[in-house]
């Protein structure tokens, strides 16, 4: 992937790793696109069903969702993404589930 990922080379790798995902017994898959001194940006497949354990918030990190629809959670609220949409992830421990084969396009601030 090169330094500057366009639209298209995106939705590439999300359908490349989608079909990774769906064959691992994790049913994930991730491939880290940018990166630098202050931030990240991963996208990570699911394949339906899939989930990432509630975890820690970074300082500041927001989710686009490439392909699919996933349920963003915390211990109190719950949010239904689907493609095109942007959310902020919330600070305090959040989990992910795919309610669909799903792409996401993960933003981190690292400090």
């Amino acid at each position: 992937m090169t330094t500057h990922p366009d639209v298209t080379q995106v939705d590439a790798a999300a359908a490349e790793l989608i079909e990774e995902a769906r064959r691992h017994d994790a049913r994930r898959a991730a491939r880290t696109l940018v990166t630098g001194a202050s931030q990240r940006a991963t996208l990570i497949a699911l394949a339906e069903g899939a989930e990432l354990a509630e975890h820690d918030s970074p300082p500041a990190a927001t989710l686009y969702i490439v392909t699919g629809r996933v349920r963003l959670h915390t211990e109190d609220h719950s949010w239904t993404l689907e493609r095109g949409q942007l959310a902020r992830i919330p600070p305090q421990r959040h989990g992910l589930t795919a309610l669909a084969d799903s792409a996401v396009l993960l933003t981190v601030a690292l400090h």
